[in-house]
Formats: structure tokens, C-alpha cells, sequence
């Protein structure tokens, strides 16, 4: 099993500061102690982390759905950093090395590892999720020990927000493989959140003719067609019924008005060949189903509404697939490539990042933000980045 290796005693340990959550909005800066590497470890000194949806929950609620923090635990785990050192047996990175972390720790020896599936490993410990005890400390801290296998050297013209962001682009990535799609194909994107628009923009680059992403927020969509996540886009009209039929009939009406958005061609929609839905929420699910040609897939990224009232005949009778993806397996080599290029054509990742917060002092203030869909001047917020790490290696120095 993959975990951190035990340290060398003898060398001591040197003090680091960790942003620690101990209930409901109660994060507290604690100093904790930092082993040299252990022989296939590299130490990193984290300096930019994306905050994520689970670690919001976690932040608000001290809980992810079913899942409760059972001790005092470090959050972040969308992270980039720099080696600041080595263990023994590591080769194959130098000390100033920029490094992407990849931060699920699987066995590696279940039939699921060995498949390459090793995203759906039961032994999984993934940093800052509470799913498994003791809990994996996450990345809010000033450096971690990691080990060196899942550690992925940038290329010096990548930034380390975007190795930050390989994270959640390897759920996008993951999902489009997952989809199979074919050249030309037509996609709807449910949800311009950041992993929405990060799906919207592998399903263009894995060739997809038509890219539609669909969300209740006009602005969302306006930015994600403006910089070229998308091809079209479509702003859900926020209508509710009072009863299940009345629902459903208004995820036909939702679907039917998305058909009618045209291809480059000239041509209507009509059905779509996949659908992602990135929301969780039922009645973009319901709409979703209903949105797929005969054939199609649906894909279920959103860890939304646990249990769902669906129109499961509708997606039975017309063979829809509904395809579950969780997380990703073996992606970061092709988002460090995916992220290298330029393009007329091609969004530009960086622009993800639309609020910035410097040093774990600020991440009560980066996580109220990063639970907002404007900030206070009434600007998107997409991506909320907490940069850390850079003084506090000065200090030690």
C-alpha cells in the first residue's frame, strides 16, 4: 500500500503550520511536526490549492453527506508545489522541481488496482476526505511529505495554478474516456461550475462537433461559451413543480428546448449522443436522461441529491446508459499536455482562477468566497485559489 514512508528519526523534525478543521467554520492554524522525507517520499512545500466542492461541505457542514470528520483534519487536495527534498531512493526529481500532487493513495495490490482502476479501491486514503480513519491530512499546510509515485513534474512553462488544477481536470478527463466519444459528436454539459466547464473543454478537445453546457446562472454560461469551454450555451429556466409529474414534464420541456440549439451546421440537436451532468441536482438528471438519443450515455459526475426520483423507463427503453465516474485514475500526464497547449480555439485554463488568497491565514476567507457565485463587486467566482508556502520556506531558510 502507497502511504508515507516512516521518517529517519535521527535527522529530527522542523516545524510547519497546517490550517486545521475542528467543527463548522472553525479552522485554526496549528503548528505540527515535519519528518524528513521517508526513502520514497519527496517533500513538497504546497504553494497553490484549489478550493473544492467536498472540502467546502466539509467546512460548513463538518461533514460530507454521510460522511463525518471524526478528528481534527487539513483540507485541500487540488495542490501544487515545489520539492524542497528527497528521500534516498527517489530519482528522477531534483530540489526546486514544480510538482502537480496526485493525492488518493490506493493499495495497489486489490483486482481494481491491478486493472488500472485504482480510483474505485476500496483501500483508497485520499487526502482531506474523512471516508477513511485515520483521516488523510489534506494540503492546507506548509509542507507535506509525499510519496514520489504520485508526484507529477510540470513543465517550467506550466503554472503551478494550473498543476493545481490537474486535479479537477483529471475528473474531465477521466469522464470523457469513460464516454467513448466518437468524432463530431454532440455533448451536453449540465453545471458551469468549475468541473463543468473543465468537461465541457476535454469533450472539445476529445473531438466532440458540438458542445453545449446548460446552468441556471446566465453569467457561468456566458463565460464558459466567451472562452471557448463550450461551443453553445443554454440558461436553465428555474421552474419547480409541486409534484413528481410536474417535474418530469418540466426535464422534457428543459430537454426539448435544448434540442432545438443548432450545430455549426445549421442543423438542430435535437438529441444529444452524451450528456454530462456535473450538478447532482434531480432535475438536471431528469433532464438529462431525457435529453440522450436512443443509445447514448448519460454520465453521473454531480455528487449531488443521494437518491433521485428518475425516469429510469426513459433511459431503459431507449438503451441510455447512465455511466457513474468517480475521480479519475492514470490522467495527469495527459492534463499536464492538455494544459501545455495554445490555440485560437482553445480555452484558456488559467482563466479558471478567478479569486486568489494569500497564505493560510486567509483560508476563512478563501472558503466563504469559494461558497459564493459572485463576489462582492459582482464579478464570477469560479475557482478559488489559496497560495501559501513561499514565506514560510524563507523563514526556515
Amino acid at each position: 500500500m502507497a502511504t508515507e514512508q516512516k521518517p529517519d528519526l535521527q535527522q529530527g523534525a522542523r516545524e510547519i503550520r497546517a490550517s486545521v478543521l475542528h467543527g463548522a467554520k472553525d479552522l485554526r492554524i496549528e503548528k505540527r511536526s515535519l519528518f524528513p522525507p521517508g526513502p520514497q517520499d519527496l517533500q513538497i512545500s504546497i504553494r497553490s490549492t484549489g478550493l473544492c466542492g467536498s472540502d467546502l461541505h466539509y467546512y460548513r457542514h463538518y461533514r460530507n453527506g454521510d460522511i463525518l470528520v471524526q478528528e481534527p483534519m487539513s483540507l485541500g487536495h487540488e495542490s501544487a508545489g515545489v520539492v524542497v527534498d528527497i528521500g534516498s531512493e527517489v530519482s528522477g526529481f531534483k530540489v526546486g522541481d514544480k510538482v502537480a500532487l496526485e493525492v488518493g493513495l490506493p493499495c495497489e495490490q486489490c483486482e481494481r488496482c491491478k486493472e488500472g482502476r485504482y480510483n474505485i479501491c476500496k483501500g483508497m486514503r485520499f487526502r482531506s476526505s474523512a471516508k477513511a480513519f485515520p483521516h488523510a491530512q489534506g494540503t492546507l499546510q506548509d509542507r507535506i511529505n509525499h510519496p514520489a509515485a504520485w508526484c507529477h513534474r510540470l513543465p517550467d512553462d506550466v503554472s503551478l495554478d494550473l498543476g493545481a488544477i490537474l486535479e479537477p481536470l483529471g475528473v474531465a478527463i477521466h469522464g470523457s474516456r469513460r464516454a467513448q466519444l466518437v468524432a463530431g459528436a454532440s455533448v451536453l454539459v449540465f453545471g458551469a461550475g468549475a468541473v463543468g466547464l473543465l468537461v465541457a473543454a476535454m469533450a472539445k478537445i476529445s473531438g466532440a462537433g458540438t458542445v453545449i453546457i446548460a446552468d441556471i446562472d446566465q453569467g457561468r454560461v456566458n463565460f464558459a461559451v466567451e472562452n471557448k469551454f463550450a461551443h453553445r450555451g443554454f440558461t436553465v429556466p428555474m421552474k419547480r413543480g409541486n409534484t413528481t409529474e410536474e417535474n418530469l414534464d418540466i426535464a422534457k420541456e428543459t430537454a426539448t428546448e435544448i434540442g432545438k440549439i443548432t450545430k455549426e451546421s445549421g442543423d438542430a440537436v435535437s438529441e444529444v449522443d452524451a450528456v454530462f451532468e456535473c450538478t447532482g441536482v434531480p432535475s438536471c438528471l431528469q433532464a438529462a436522461i431525457y435529453a440522450t438519443r436512443p443509445g447514448g450515455k448519460v454520465m453521473l459526475i454531480g455528487m449531488g441529491t443521494p437518491i433521485q426520483t428518475l425516469p429510469i423507463s426513459a433511459a431503459a427503453l431507449r438503451e441510455v446508459d447512465l455511466v457513474g465516474v468517480f475521480r479519475y485514475a492514470n490522467t495527469y500526464p495527459t492534463g499536464i499536455e492538455v494544459v501545455s497547449k495554445q490555440g485560437p480555439d482553445y480555452p484558456d485554463f488559467s482563466k479558471l482562477v478567478t479569486h486568489r488568497y494569500q497564505g493560510l491565514e486567509s483560508a476563512v476567507q478563501a472558503f466563504e468566497m469559494a461558497g459564493k457565485t459572485k463576489d462582492d463587486n459582482g464579478n464570477l467566482v469560479i475557482k478559488v485559489v489559496l497560495e501559501t508556502g513561499a514565506e514560510a520556506d524563507k523563514a526556515n531558510l
